[in-house]
């Protein structure tokens, strides 16, 4: 609670910037205060927060997911003085705007209530309706916009009736309840209607076939640093709460769901790596690509044991750190080219060396290649559900293998131009080039040492 109420502190305080025409600063605001949150997070909980805990604990699942949350935030901003460039006249509102959306996504780590999980959904997608379409000028941002407000606004109807069943059923909104009820009462017909139906919603917030249609167009038409923003934070939020709910309340009707989900994940592997191919432009490939991450992930309900939510968050946090490398170099060659097709990064690795290696690596590690950290993160959560679904992980094995093809693709662009587009003195910022050095670092290292993930969170 103590980290909700700085960020919460933060996101005013920069919003504020923006009033007194101090925009450009509202970068710093945040970056200092997801800071101090981040240092927060090691402490233990204030004892006057006690009193919450039936609405909301943080509790030590909802520290490591709140602190991956604020590092990969943390790497966002400070792309952002150079993506936002262009944003000037309401830097101020884009940044405020994502913290409230993270404030909603640490809600979403430590709820214990369906209360609670509707207001941290709510609080995570609204801020995200606007900042979808905070490119005013650009058609593709405001059709973004409205469609994510859409079908937002869909898949919380079929929340909302979903904790309608539930609460009839159990007369009670604590998870533990719940829980207690899934257990006792695995055949009530209301109950399992409910539970099908905010498995449903939190598969439309996650983008899980068939229900990600939304997802490639507000990827590809939203500012590109918001979608590494809904690529990476908003994921990681959107599908801990996923596996929350499902894991805990849900438990006792295991049975009734988790087919739907063995069907749901084989439809993702399949649909999202075959689109990934057929892309010409490579934000809408990543768009595929994200959804395709959605299917590895989801066989994280199979084999259940005391590694899973460890597997879960080391799989997000090697997700999220390979986004953010491709995605900055997509912001580069944007603000370069106006455009995102593979044309447009043809010889980039002549002209920004750096820029292209992350890029690559970053791909290479979503792709699952060994000595990566997405080679681990396949790993660890293909192990487990191995000992139940062994069927659900080679369809998981051959997606990935599918997926080498079209990250292979854009790298030879990058790196076998059949001539170079970069004609321009203008360079890298060096920031830049620091976070790519740090994700490189970052990613090799973990791929070799992964223990090294849970010594840097506290675990």
């Amino acid at each position: 609670m103590s980290v909700l109420i700085i960020i919460f502190l933060t996101a005013v305080a920069a919003l504020f910037a923006g009033v007194f025409e101090k925009g450009k600063f509202s970068r710093y605001i945040g970056i200092l205060g997801l800071i101090i949150a981040f240092y927060v997070s090691f402490l233990p909980e204030l004892e006057f927060f006690a009193q919450y805990k039936s609405m909301f604990e943080f509790g030590q699942n909802a520290a490591l997911f709140t602190k991956i949350s604020i590092v990969i935030t943390i790497l966002i901003f400070f792309l952002g003085g150079f993506a936002f460039s262009n944003h000037r006249s309401h830097q101020a509102e884009l940044y405020s705007l994502m913290l409230f959306s993270l404030m909603g996504g640490i809600v979403l780590f430590g709820f214990q209530n369906l209360v609670t999980l509707f207001l941290g959904i709510e609080i995570l997608s609204i801020p995200l309706y606007v900042l979808a379409g905070s490119n005013k000028t650009d058609l593709r941002s405001n059709e973004a916009s409205i469609k994510y407000f859409l079908m937002g606004a869909f898949a919380t109807g079929f929340l909302l009736f979903g904790v309608a069943l539930l609460y009839g059923s159990t007369s009670s909104f604590d998870l533990y309840e719940i829980h207690a009820f899934s257990v006792a009462n695995p055949k009530n017909l209301m109950f399992t209607m409910g539970a099908v139906l905010v498995l449903v919603a939190l598969a439309f917030k996650v983008s899980l076939a068939p229900f990600h249609m939304w997802s490639p167009d507000v990827y590809q038409g939203s500012p590109s640093l918001i979608t590494a923003f809904m690529m990476s934070v908003v994921k990681i939020s959107a599908f801990f709460a996923f596996f929350k709910i499902m894991t805990i309340g849900f438990l006792g009707i295991t049975g009734s769901w988790i087919n739907i989900m063995g069907v749901l994940i084989i439809i993702t592997l399949f649909l999202a790596n075959v689109m990934g191919l057929a892309q010409s432009n490579a934000k809408r490939m990543l768009a595929y690509s994200s959804v395709s991450h959605v299917g590895y992930l989801a066989l994280i309900f199979f084999g259940l044991n005391n590694l899973s939510t460890y597997n879960l968050a080391f799989y997000l946090f090697a997700y999220s750190l390979a986004t953010i490398g491709v995605m900055m170099c997509l912001i580069w060659v944007e603000k370069l080219k106006r455009e995102t097709s593979y044309n447009a990064f043809q010889g980039l690795a002549q002209s920004e060396p750096i820029l292209a290696v992350v890029a690559a690596i970053s791909m290479l590690s979503m792709a699952g290649i060994p000595l990566t950290a997405g080679f681990m993160g396949k790993f660890g959560i293909f192990a487990q559900a191995i000992t139940e679904t062994p069927f659900l992980v080679l369809v998981a094995i051959l997606g990935s293998a599918i997926s080498i093809a079209y990250y292979l693709r854009l790298i030879m662009v990058m790196f076998f131009p059949k001539e170079s587009s970069f004609k321009t003195l203008e360079k890298v910022p060096l920031t830049y080039n620091i976070i790519a050095v740090f994700i490189i670092i970052a990613i090799i290292a973990l791929g070799v040492f992964p223990d090294l993930f849970a010594m840097q969170f506290g675990l």
